[in-house]
């Protein structure tokens, strides 16, 4: 019996599949799917087994956000202390996914609504079916938009003009203009979408993951920081790679005419 509320497996590339598990409900969140995602997301940092990270929804959805009846109906029977535990708890989900110095690649099968839309916003590469939309639906019930890290993420994806409108509005937004706008890095047919996002993901798996994981950790960092601040970061990290294995390994398999076998140290 899996210790979790969804599917987890690992390959023998590296990849893991984290597929949410609940179809009937378009891949619904519970609170202990929840707590879940917020742990494991800290303890794939130090899983040697696991190189790159694939999310994914079973059955004709991605996820369509918190479940009314096991989430919403709740809540409301809770305190201001309880709603913010909560509330706090989401928003770890996705710090821990940005701190995760491994590519979370998103293959968006159907629609992403709601929390799913940022569990897809929040991974770093999101390859969408062409009938999938994402949905920022929190103003549509009665709640802000900021939700999740949400009102920080999107306006980098995607600029501040076009993140308040989708955030403010919540209407839905097709695959063809995600594509469009920068939200998605592919879209392919529906029956594609797992196959590209692995390909992407055994791409990074196989690949210099130390580096991979530098620029990812790197990205997110430099966007609190002014330019003078921002060099001096890469100038270090840059320091330390350049004496890493990985890029000793590149040196050597150049000198030697053959490809490196890059082992994320």
């Amino acid at each position: 019996m899996s210790k979790y509320d969804f599917l987890f497996d690992v390959d023998n590339d590296g990849v893991a599949v984290l597929t949410l598990d609940r179809p009937d409900t378009l891949n619904s969140l519970t609170f202990e799917v929840y707590r879940q995602l917020e742990r494991l997301f800290v303890d794939l940092q130090t899983d040697d087994r696991v190189k790159a990270v694939v999310l994914t929804g079973n059955g004709k959805g991605f996820c369509s956000g918190g479940s009314v009846d096991e989430i919403i109906g709740p809540l409301l029977k809770r305190d201001l202390d309880g709603t913010l535990a909560f509330t706090r708890m989401t928003g770890a989900v996705v710090r821990n996914m940005l701190r995760l110095e491994k590519p979370i690649i998103a293959a968006i099968n159907g629609v992403a609504a709601g929390a799913g839309s940022v569990l897809a916003l929040a991974s770093d590469l999101r390859v969408m079916s062409e009938r999938a939309k994402f949905a920022f639906l929190f103003t549509k019930v009665g709640l802000t938009g900021a939700d999740m890290g949400a009102a920080w993420l999107l306006p980098k994806v995607v600029g501040t003009g076009r993140a308040m409108e989708y955030l403010t509005l919540g209407d839905k937004i097709p695959a063809e203009e995600c594509m469009r706008i920068g939200l998605a890095n592919r879209v392919v047919a529906p029956e594609q979408v797992l196959d590209e996002a692995l390909t992407l993901a055994r791409r990074m798996a196989t690949g210099p993951g130390l580096a991979i994981g530098m620029t990812k950790k790197m990205i997110w960092n430099e966007w609190s920081m002014d330019l003078d601040a921002a060099i001096e970061q890469e100038a270090q990290a840059q320091a330390l790679l350049l004496r890493a294995y990985d890029h000793r390994e590149f040196y050597d398999a150049w000198n030697e005419k053959r490809e490196p076998k890059f082992e994320g140290r």
